[in-house]
């Protein structure tokens, strides 16, 4: 069974994720325990307690998201489960990066824990929001919203479906778009995220995040892995570091990724890390066939689960 290992991002946390195997397993109390060092965040607390208010503060977060995906793959690891490859939806593609061997589980936690940080100045300094566009195509969206998108600092930023693009930039142009998505007869779904995520709107961050990257040891990767900013595989540690740091301005292109990865002979799609929001975005990518499998590894009940399947 070739699998490919999908890693969520912000939008999966709940209060609570993560303790089951914290419990279970020595190595993913050893991890939660490099992950605060590295962070100097409290992450057993904020996962484990919450409460969920500190929790989804964007600093907070994405090492929050980042330790509880990094555990999940540590156990499947442990259990001798190797995928034929590696993504993950913004956020998740630092767990991506480390499940593929191009960062240490140090690094890609210090990562995420600037990148939080940078990004959450830029929300204060251009606040932004975002919405989810639903039901039309996102060619037929790009061309409606192409003098909004040349008005001012507005971007697609996410295309999950082919019929589920996510607006990011200025509240107003995005209330405006969402008008426009409306009247075209589609719906306008408000996210709850505090800035303007994957738009113009965090430029001012990309600098010094490049600068913080430049200074981890980005490794080739041991398996292929896959990119939001090209929906295809790279494999040169240079252009990787590059592309992380453009990943805050550039597109996740979710879709067009998914249907590379099913090209490349993938079968199995295991969403490693809390909830399965990704899993439910492939279902709509893909043509449902009887041999396509779908897996959902958040917890210790969904670890058994699977292992039971992937064992027989």
């Amino acid at each position: 069974m070739r699998a490919a290992f999908l890693f969520p991002g912000q939008g999966s946390q709940y209060v609570g994720m993560g303790k089951d195997l914290y419990e279970a397993e020595a190595g993913v109390r050893e991890l939660f325990a490099q992950a605060e060092e590295a962070t100097g965040l409290p992450l057993r607390r904020l996962c484990f307690e919450g409460p969920l208010e500190e929790l989804t503060a964007t600093v907070h977060l994405q090492p929050a998201v980042t330790v509880v995906n990094l555990a999940c793959h540590d156990a499947l690891r442990r259990a001798g489960v190797a995928p034929a490859a590696v993504c993950g939806h913004s956020l998740g593609e630092y767990s991506a990066l480390c499940a593929a061997g191009v960062l240490s589980a140090a690094d890609a936690l210090a990562a995420v824990r600037e990148r939080g940080r940078l990004m959450q100045r830029e929300a204060e300094r251009h606040p932004g929001t975002m919405v989810a566009a639903l039901g039309l195509p996102s060619d037929k969206l790009a061309a409606m919203l192409r003098p909004l998108l040349e008005e001012g600092p507005l971007a697609l930023a996410n295309y999950n479906t082919p019929e589920q693009t996510v607006i990011s930039g200025t509240k107003e142009l995005v209330a405006r778009a969402a008008a426009l998505v409306k009247g075209a007869g589609g719906r306008a779904v408000p996210l709850k995220v505090s800035g303007a995520w994957h738009s113009p709107l965090m430029m001012g961050a990309t600098h010094d995040f490049q600068a913080f990257l430049n200074t981890l040891d980005f490794q080739p990767p041991r398996l292929p892995l896959y990119l939001n900013a090209t929906a295809g595989p790279e494999d040169n540690p240079s252009l990787l570091r590059e592309a992380m740091g453009r990943q805050l301005t550039s597109p996740v292109r979710w879709a067009e990724l998914i249907v590379n990865l099913k090209a490349r002979g993938v079968e199995a799609w295991v969403e490693v890390g809390p909830k399965n929001v990704l899993l439910g975005l492939v279902k709509k990518i893909l043509p449902q066939e009887p041999a396509e499998s779908f897996f959902a590894v958040g917890d210790l009940p969904s670890l058994e689960k699977f292992l039971a399947v992937w064992r027989s």
